[in-house]
């Protein structure tokens, strides 16, 4: 009898977990209907590898954007996400080109008409038509006041001198700039600033 008693402690707590594991098996159709719209939330609609989007502007092609990967996402505010760099070329009139941006990453904006602004991050480079070449690690270009800006540190390096600061307000062709905080200047020759390249 006393065997029996102890067995029987011994397995209630094993048959107590089993009884509560089965019970709780139940899925609740409210549950599982939010979790599968949260994990759809974070997956894209759409995904690209190489891929080649030209924007036009009165039937004139005005820049072209190459990015190895680009991920489209749905919600309240669409969004496309070049999480592997992008290369973007801004060209003027004539199908010249005026400019060319860098980055790591990048991630575009959708206001429902086309592309409202843009976010590029890390290794920013912009090189105008003049050759000046603008490092920052963040910069925002605003499609429809056709801007580009930043709060961050910058380096602009031109034929004749490198000016460093905080912040800088451009239009999209980066052929006429302005930094917020300049914080140094120095002008180089020709010659110096090859060395360094």
């Amino acid at each position: 009898m006393m065997s029996a008693v102890k067995y029987l402690f011994r397995i209630f707590p094993i048959l107590l977990l089993l009884l509560l594991a089965f019970s709780s098996c139940e899925n609740d159709i409210a549950v599982v209907n939010t979790v599968t719209l949260e994990a759809e939330k974070k997956l894209p609609i759409e995904s690209g590898v190489n891929i080649e989007i030209m924007y036009s502007d009165s039937a004139q092609v005005r820049a072209k954007l190459t990015a190895p990967v680009l991920n489209s996402y749905a919600g309240k505010k669409p969004y496309r996400e070049m999480p592997k760099g992008l290369e973007i070329i801004f060209y003027d009139a004539h199908r010249a080109q005026q400019t060319k941006l860098t980055a790591d990453y990048g991630i575009g904006f959708d206001n429902g008409n086309g592309m409202e602004h843009m976010e590029v991050k890390r290794n920013v480079v912009v090189v105008n038509q003049k050759g000046d070449k603008l490092n920052t690690e963040h910069l925002i270009w605003n499609a429809v006041t056709k801007k580009i800006f930043t709060d961050e540190f910058v380096k602009i390096t031109t034929k004749d001198q490198i000016i460093w600061g905080d912040g800088l307000v451009a239009n999209q062709d980066f052929s006429v700039y302005e930094i917020k905080n300049v914080k140094g200047q120095i002008y180089v020759k020709d010659e110096d600033l090859n060395k360094k390249k």
